[in-house]
């Protein structure tokens, strides 16, 4: 049995993988809510309550925390949600996985691999490096086995990316659409599948334990390529994009709190942005999905996919 924390895309894709293997999986929301399957459990609790998640995670192989507050309260929500979590894994003695981004690192001159230093240059990479380092010190003191999965901007059906809230929907429309940043600039694209397929090889392999991982990326091309890309997959025209200045997404943030955080993260869309996930595929055998694969199922309407 597997727990699960968190029924967005990814930690929705998880559940349904294991459950497709064979396993029993209980996820827990705060809602209850999540895919529904004859082995998934759905079950609603407060992840912030140590005790109850102790209690849900007694005798699982594994506890993955794919749950992640607002983007715009993260400093305040963040660190008492990932410590819950981290003790919860602990008190029940089980191994305990950590879906994470590369906001830690900070900026970069080229492809990040693992071991590039966490060196954070925004308030929620501060956010995400303390995750990782508190919960790599239970790990060094024995207390409990940990491991990261990393991934870049996500793509795929019913996820929450910049890309896929932004340009998505205005390319399938056949409408103009904005991105922050260069559009030109190479991009690491994380498709969810793949994300959720490293979650679970790394909960089950012996080499995660104490290190992170990276996602292979489905596709380094940049935003502009991208949509164009999407946009021939759904017989769409040319999309036409502008991009988003720091000046542009100030204003935005003037009335939007989420977009406003946006703004801190730039220097992640104004230069190519790259990642390396040899160390996946060799320990992990875990390679990218095909970006046509992906495209194909991004340009299904939701009524058609029954989502």
């Amino acid at each position: 049995m597997y727990v699960i924390v968190g029924a967005g895309a990814t930690g929705s894709a998880a559940a349904r993988l294991l459950a497709d293997t064979g396993e029993r999986v209980r996820l827990v929301t705060r809602r209850g809510s999540g895919p529904v399957h004859g082995r998934i459990e759905r079950i609603a609790a407060d992840a912030t309550d140590a005790a109850r998640l102790a209690e849900l995670a007694t005798g699982a192989k594994a506890l993955f925390n794919c749950a992640a507050p607002p983007y715009d309260r993260w400093p305040a929500e963040f660190p008492p949600l990932a410590a819950a979590m981290l003790a919860g894994a602990e008190r029940a003695g089980t191994d305990y996985v950590m879906l994470s981004n590369i906001y830690c690192y900070g900026m970069s001159d080229g492809p990040l691999t693992e071991d590039y230093a966490i060196s954070p240059s925004s308030v929620k990479g501060q956010v995400r490096a303390q995750m990782w380092a508190d919960a790599l010190a239970a790990h060094d003191a024995g207390r409990v086995r940990v491991t990261e999965v990393r991934a870049s901007d996500f793509l795929g059906a019913g996820v929450a990316s910049l890309f896929c809230l932004l340009v998505a929907p205005a390319v399938l429309a056949g409408q103009p659409g904005a991105y922050p940043g260069d559009l030109d600039a190479p991009h690491a694209w994380s498709y969810v599948g793949d994300v959720a397929r490293t979650l679970v090889a790394a909960a089950r392999h012996e080499q995660s334990w104490g290190r992170a991982w990276h996602v292979p990326s489905t596709s380094q091309l940049s935003v502009r390529e991208l949509a164009g890309r999407l946009a021939a997959t759904a017989g769409e025209s040319k999309p036409v994009l502008a991009a988003l200045s720091a000046t542009d997404l100030e204003r935005l943030g003037r009335d939007d709190s989420v977009v406003a955080e946006v703004l801190e993260m730039l220097y992640l869309f104004d230069r190519p942005t790259l990642l390396d996930a040899s160390a996946t595929r060799a320990a992990l055998d875990i390679d990218a999905t095909s970006l046509d694969a992906v495209l194909k199922e991004m340009a299904v309407p939701p009524a058609a996919s029954g989502s």
